[in-house]
């Protein structure tokens, strides 16, 4: 995904192995140009953010164009880490889809109302979670216009 002639950048929290994997696959499988990384959890996910820990290092300065949350993780939830996101002025901007199997009305309307920009329960097979996406990619890359980095 090439966004504004530049490559884009996806974060994706997910202490499952199988969905990161299956997500990474999804992306090959629809030739994107852009770049996917994965954290285990909301930790790892705000050290990636803020570049500490194993993340100091990170050669990439700038934030994700985009996150990918699981709700249920492990250290720290998607729960804790969105709360964390959206209250931080330098990672607000960032739009966060929680991508989850929570089916939970209580999950949903919490995460909109920390501002969550989307809410996706994942789908059950490879092709369902190629389609999503797909669609995400079509929406957030080819339709919305993001702020520059």
């Amino acid at each position: 995904m090439i966004k504004d002639g530049k490559p884009v950048r996806i974060l994706m929290a997910d202490d499952d192995e199988d969905d990161r994997f299956m997500a990474h696959e999804a992306m090959d499988e629809m030739n994107v140009p852009g770049t996917i990384h994965f954290v285990e959890n909301g930790e790892e996910l705000m050290e990636y953010l803020f570049k500490k820990g194993k993340f100091a290092d990170r050669e990439d300065p700038a934030c994700p164009d985009i996150i990918l949350l699981d709700l249920n993780m492990p250290r720290k939830d998607g729960r804790e880490a969105l709360k964390e996101i959206k209250s931080h002025p330098a990672l607000r901007h960032i739009p966060v889809i929680v991508l989850t199997t929570s089916r939970a009305e209580e999950d949903i309307s919490y995460t909109y109302k920390l501002g969550a920009s989307s809410y996706i329960t994942k789908p059950d097979s490879f092709d369902g979670l190629v389609s999503v996406m797909k669609s995400l990619s079509a929406y957030w890359f080819d339709v919305v216009t993001l702020p520059d980095r």
